[in-house]
């Protein structure tokens, strides 16, 4: 009987929806985690931008670009690329949690774009765009001053970014905006906290600037910084900011040709002692990597996010490390959430950060940059 009564109160709450991968068997994750040596897919599902953080009550957060969620999963829906006149993206936020990386708890829709500030400021954009026309793209979750913080940016029905934040450190309403219309267009927002506890926004490719401590304005005036040499900036989108080992590291994404939508979604990275900058040149993390989240696990080995972004369905492994992509947009990376191990490591004061997996961690030959 009791065992039937927390059944029953199980089935009852939405935001306790288990989800897992029907790739990976929850034991190859198992062993893929502890061996941090092999890409893995943890998670079932349409995203792109997949960002993960850990939260202060020891929960991975997860959240990213999403289909709405009253959307039925079909062969048309999966790979679908979420851009131009036939984009599925909705203006939802969806989210998840974990602590193993096998077992996702589903938190629903915390939050929409009629939270953000651009509903109340713009209501007759709202009104004359449809809602299947509507998007919310790649958020990121933060924790500041004992609260969740939300950024992300929006190319419709207003082309505007958005800082909200929660009244406590749970994903839910009621949500305030406290930099208002102050925060304007920016794509892909990105937030950091420096040593010396200021909150730094990064967006585009790249600028940056400090916010003032109630996130209500800008504390500065925006900075641009990019790699040094040849290539000046980090590529086109997906930009954030990491201290490790002392160093402040820029990481971007791009195309592999340089051209968009031709050959593999890449993450790269530079260097600097300063956020400001200089940075040092622009180097290669890994292949198919682009706009994913680098962070640490609870041994504090790193991983990156890694998930779909092609014009055709997934490529097989097979021979892919000698394989030239340049004639579209291709990658690797089934549907879902897939995390690829990082090795991170200072030698002779340089920081080395690459891919462990070997169809992860080289160029391909359809890469522009020589490394």
């Amino acid at each position: 009987m009791i065992f039937i009564l927390l059944l029953l109160a199980f089935v009852s709450l939405p935001d306790e929806v288990i989800v897992t991968s029907s790739v990976s068997k929850p034991s190859e994750i198992r062993k893929a985690m502890t061996a941090h040596d092999r890409a893995i897919h943890v998670k079932d599902g349409w995203i792109r931008d997949p960002y993960i953080i850990k939260g202060p009550d020891e929960f991975f957060y997860l959240t990213g670009t999403t289909q709405p969620s009253s959307l039925k999963e079909s062969p048309k829906t999966k790979y679908n690329s979420g851009l131009g006149d036939s984009s599925l993206v909705g203006y939802e936020l969806r989210a998840w949690k974990t602590k193993d990386f096998v077992n996702w708890v589903s938190l629903g829709v915390p939050y929409t774009l009629k939270d953000a500030i651009w509903y109340g400021a713009n209501p007759e954009k709202f009104k004359n765009v449809p809602e299947s026309q509507w998007r919310l793209w790649a958020p990121e979750f933060h924790f500041i001053n004992n609260k969740l913080a939300l950024i992300h940016t929006s190319p419709s029905p207003v082309a505007g970014a958005n800082l909200s934040v929660a009244s406590s450190t749970e994903p839910k309403a009621p949500w305030a905006n406290p930099m208002g219309v102050k925060i304007a267009k920016r794509h892909d927002p990105s937030l950091f906290l420096d040593d010396d506890g200021t909150w730094w926004m990064i967006w585009g490719a790249t600028s940056i600037a400090p916010l003032k401590s109630d996130l209500s304005d800008f504390a500065g005036k925006a900075v641009d910084i990019g790699p040094a040499g040849e290539m000046s900036k980090m590529g086109h989108e997906g930009c954030l900011i990491r201290k490790i080992h002392g160093k402040y590291v820029l990481f971007g994404t791009g195309w592999s040709t340089g051209k968009m939508r031709k050959g593999s979604y890449n993450l790269y990275y530079a260097v600097a002692d300063k956020i400001t900058g200089p940075y040092g040149e622009r180097k290669f993390v890994g292949r198919f990597l682009g706009h994913g989240t680098p962070f640490q696990d609870n041994l504090g080995k790193w991983w990156c996010t890694a998930f779909f972004n092609g014009n055709i369905p997934p490529l097989s492994k097979e021979g892919i490390q000698s394989r030239d992509l340049s004639q579209n947009a291709q990658t690797i990376n089934e549907q879902g959430v897939t995390m690829v191990p990082l090795d991170v490591k200072m030698i002779e004061n340089e920081l080395l950060i690459r891919a462990i997996d070997p169809d992860y961690s080289n160029p391909g030959p359809d890469e522009g940059q020589k490394f």
